[in-house]
């Protein structure tokens, strides 16, 4: 919980397994960032800022939607929690390692200003008055129990924790620099001392072509595509064709992207005999996302034994993994429709400019445009008319809510309302409903049919469902309470009889405990496995709600959210169905 707007209220920030930050006002969500793995930890800083740690060993921090720093270790990341630990008035991200290291990290660099390592993992870091003395300290934990306290620095060292190494870090970093320059002017004079020589290649070991001299006019080029992968061993992928502008060649391609490639970095290393001026890379983008490649490449001579270092960046659009179709493909059937006060040519821009595209799309007059999903979602349709409207069409929902969130961004559009037809998605919520309703009660559609008259009403289904989950639980805990009395009875029963030498009866007892034990154990498993698929059922649910969501904007949004969840909140599912579709009750 921490103020993330600035508004005075507090908002619920919520990290998921699927890579997203989610920021919760009430039952909206205001804010949404997407990271490269698993989000396993959020803390609280000051004002707007929080710090997160994800499951690949990277820890950060955000302030509202922009991420200030992020590192990356080797180690997983245990926990973590902010403090003021250098007594500067702002507090720091502190982290607790797998390999035993703590550090404090400054919210706004990420530099660390204080360390300690411990024997074991760090199990735990929290802070409170151990010494009772007023004042807040930290304390960390290990796995293996060793617990150290820490107190902020005192009025004299406030935020210079670390000055005993700040002068040998300056003094290490000089030194690499110098170290560096003087490489680089050594390797300037030999090529120098090379282009004056009149020695043919390969009669002295300075020749230009061993010592990189490349052409002046050496540019490196880049080209993206979407490659469909039909006779390609990938599959459908995005192919990143680097290349020079003459005959010098590539040694070495490295490409660091978030969420993209194992690690976040890709190097390409071509064998001797392989080695020319182009290659190309397969990218195969998880989830659609805006994503800056940062490209470096070693480009000389094939003799070289220097090379020079080329330096790009390219953006690798949100929608990349959608081929533009040219020949006839059949409509989907699911669709959302909307209305914007645009010309087309906006909505144009917006496409040209969110789609991997050899050239940019042009209309005369309607927009009509379709996209084939090279992950197996089918094709995707857009199409405007000159009065404003604009239909998507789609059979995947979270496709089409991307789709509006981009259109209503690009085009500064505060509150917008739309009109949904997703038919299988739909069938499927109600399917699923119905699957585990007919699990639970074990009967079939004709045993329902011939008692029930509603089996299709999706409401009279889920209400059924939640009720018996209800019931059952309700059934099985009054079940556990009988048999804890019965279980007290039976042990002193034993015990007497234990005490009495009536071995016969203690035996009958304990055997009697023995069963009633094997009857709890079964009925807590029959519980557990009850909450588990009601929990599965709400999820599918809330999932369907948030898809619904963003299939609006502003106020919409939060009205379509608000009211499917008194829908759900009053067993009313049948207006759900229909809030889903349009947007009111």
């Amino acid at each position: 919980m921490m103020d993330f707007n600035s508004d005075g209220s507090n908002e619920l920030v919520v990290g998921s397994e699927d890579y997203d930050i989610r920021v919760f006002k009430e039952d909206e969500i205001i804010a949404e960032m997407t990271e490269t793995e698993i989000v396993t930890c959020l803390c609280a800083m000051q004002g707007s800022r929080f710090g997160y740690s994800l499951a690949n060993g990277t820890v950060g921090v955000y302030d509202r939607t922009a991420r200030y720093w992020r590192i990356k270790s080797k180690n997983q990341v245990m926990t973590i929690d902010s403090f003021d630990l250098d007594n500067d008035g702002v507090p720091e991200l502190i982290t607790g390692w797998s390999n035993g290291k703590m550090d404090a990290r400054s919210d706004r660099t990420g530099e660390v200003i204080f360390k300690d390592n411990f024997n074991n993992a760090i199990a735990g870091i929290t802070q409170g008055d151990y010494r009772m003395d007023g004042k807040q300290q930290l304390i960390a934990c290990s796995t293996e129990g060793e617990v150290r306290g820490y107190q902020s620095a005192d009025t004299g060292m406030r935020g210079n924790l670390m000055d005993t190494n700040i002068e040998q870090e300056a003094i290490r970093e000089l030194s690499q620099r110098k170290q560096n320059l003087l490489l680089e002017l050594r390797n300037y004079e030999e090529n120098t001392k090379a282009s004056q020589s009149e020695r043919p290649s390969g009669l002295g070991g300075l020749d230009s072509a061993q010592m990189g001299i490349i052409p002046a006019n050496t540019q490196l080029q880049t080209t993206l595509f979407v490659n469909p992968g039909i006779e390609h061993k990938h599959g459908p992928h995005v192919e990143l064709v680097v290349t020079t502008t003459n005959d010098t060649v590539i040694k070495a391609v490295l490409i660091f992207a978030e969420g993209i490639f194992e690690g976040e970095c890709h190097v390409l290393h071509p064998a001797l005999n392989d080695l020319t001026n182009s290659h190309s890379v397969v990218i195969k983008p998880p989830k659609d996302a805006t994503v800056d490649l940062h490209i470096k490449a070693f480009v000389g001579c094939k003799t070289s034994m220097q090379f020079h270092v080329f330096e790009l960046t390219r953006q690798l659009p949100k929608f990349s993994m959608y081929a533009l179709c040219t020949g006839p493909v059949p409509d989907p059937q699911s669709s959302v429709t909307f209305q914007v006060n645009e010309r087309i040519n906006r909505v144009l821009m917006w496409v040209n400019q969110n789609f991997l595209l050899q050239d940019d799309v042009i209309c005369d007059d309607v927009l009509h445009i379709i996209f084939m999903s090279t992950r197996g979602s089918g094709p995707l349709l857009i199409h405007m008319e000159t009065n404003g409207q604009v239909l998507i069409k789609t059979a995947d929902m979270d496709l089409a809510g991307e789709i509006v969130q981009g259109i209503a961004a690009f085009l500064n559009i505060e509150d917008l309302q739309s009109t949904v037809d997703f038919p299988n998605e739909m069938e499927q919520l109600q399917t699923v409903l119905v699957q585990v309703f007919m699990t639970h009660t074990h009967l079939t559609i004709i045993d329902i049919t011939k008692n029930l008259s509603l089996v299709n009403d999706e409401s009279f289904v889920f209400i059924l469902k939640v009720d018996e989950y209800h019931t059952v639980r309700q059934k099985l805990t009054a079940e556990m309470a009988d048999h804890s009395n019965l279980i007290r009875s039976l042990v002193v029963r034993a015990e007497d009889a234990r005490i009495m030498g009536d071995m016969k009866n203690m035996k009958k007892a304990y055997g009697e405990l023995y069963d009633l034990n094997k009857d709890l154990v079964q009925g807590y498993n029959i519980r557990c496995n009850n909450h588990q698929e009601l929990l599965k059922c709400l999820k599918v649910v809330n999932q369907t709600i948030q898809k619904a969501g963003k299939l609006r904007v502003g106020k919409f949004k939060t009205q379509v959210v608000n009211a499917c969840r008194m829908a759900i909140k009053t067993n009313n599912i049948s207006a759900l169905f229909k809030i889903i579709k349009t947007g009111s009750s």
